[in-house]
Formats: structure tokens, sequence, C-alpha cells
């Protein structure tokens, strides 16, 4: 059975989505959360359902390439496969994504390529898409690549943008799809259904 980390930054609903289908269908073991701070909800959630966590903060290190350094340590010990970001805020240094290349996968609250790359996180990402008076939004499951937002499409779902939204509205909504999205897409990836044929994904029966 595959072994992945978990690397959030907040309370951790996505994480929750995760841990949630894999207790009813068991197709991973998550063996490690990854957080950027202390005290934050997704600790609990790793806490409550006995998996392993650990705290990387920037402020601790003398660069981002030093942290990583350490974190690879860690999940190198605990002979992790696959990484999944669900709401983890550090960006991740390119030494780092070429060791795990075609292993780490994220979750976007829009339909890349629209409202995504630098810039472009929580409710700013809702905010732009109301803004700009698009009719529909949603949330993308992606590759991550040297670059942001940018790696192979796996999933996508995308959700009506309403006349009377907020940001916290529309977020709220595709928060739901999200959390069918990026354990389903999890669940793809450790079984062994996923193929990357350029910048397509192909999903496999």
């Amino acid at each position: 059975m595959k072994k992945i980390a978990v690397f959030a930054s907040g309370s951790g609903s996505d994480f929750q989505s995760v841990i949630d289908l894999n207790e009813k269908e068991k197709f991973c073991d998550i063996s490690l959360l990854i957080t950027s701070k202390q005290d934050i909800y997704a600790i609990e959630r790793a806490k409550k359902h006995n998996i392993d966590f650990a705290v990387f903060e920037k402020k601790n290190y003398e660069n981002t390439e030093e942290m990583f350094f350490n974190i690879t340590k860690l999940l190198n010990s605990k002979k992790i496969d696959y990484i999944v970001l669900a709401g983890y805020l550090t960006v991740i240094p390119q030494s780092f994504i070429k060791i795990y290349k075609n292993r780490i996968i994220n979750i976007h609250p829009s339909l890349i390529p629209s409202f995504c790359g630098m810039g472009f996180y929580g409710l700013k990402v809702h905010q732009s898409a109301i803004d700009y008076g698009v009719k529909l939004s949603g949330c993308t499951v992606h590759f991550v690549d040297e670059n942001a937002d940018t790696g192979a499409i796996i999933l996508q779902e995308a959700v009506e943008v309403k006349e009377n939204d907020t940001a916290k509205t529309l977020q709220n909504r595709i928060l739901e799809k999200e959390h069918i999205l990026l354990p389903k897409a999890v669940q793809l990836l450790t079984m062994g259904k996923i193929q990357i044929d350029g910048r397509k994904v192909i999903i496999k029966e």
C-alpha cells in the first residue's frame, strides 16, 4: 500500500476529506502530516486519527532550501511515495519538486489556468473570480511542477458563480467540491490509475 504525506497550513478540511474516504475504502497509508506552523487545526485532526505530524516553520531555518532538505530526510525515513498539498501556503523549492517529480499533487480553488499562480490563494482567488465576472469557477487537482499551478491537470469540477456571491460564500461551495475531488485524486494516484502523457493525464479504468 502506497504511503502519503499531506502538507497543510490551516484548518485541514481537505486533509480530513482524504482521511474520511480512506477510512471507508482504505486505498493508502496516510503516514504523515507536515505543517508550516504550530497551533493549526490540521494537527488536531492528525492526532485524532493517530497520524504522525511534524512542524517545519521557515523562521527556524536559514532558507527554504535548508528547511526542505530536512523535510526530505523525514519523508525518506518514512518511505513516503506521494505528497498531497492540501492548503499548504509555503513556496516549495524546485530542488524538492525535482526529487519528487510526478509524485506531488495539489488542490487549487479555481479552474486552472484561470485565477492561479503566484499570489492566488485563499479568498483572493474567489474575489478575483467575482471581480472578473466569470459565471463558472471551481477547483482543480493537478501535479506540481517547477512553476506555480502549471502542472498537468488530474481532475476538475465546476461551480456556478452566483450574482450575490461573496468571496466567502463562493469559497464555501467550492470547498464542498474540493472535499470530493481531492480524495478521489489521491485514490486514483495511489492505486496506480493515473498515467501522464505530456500535459495530459489519463485515468485508467
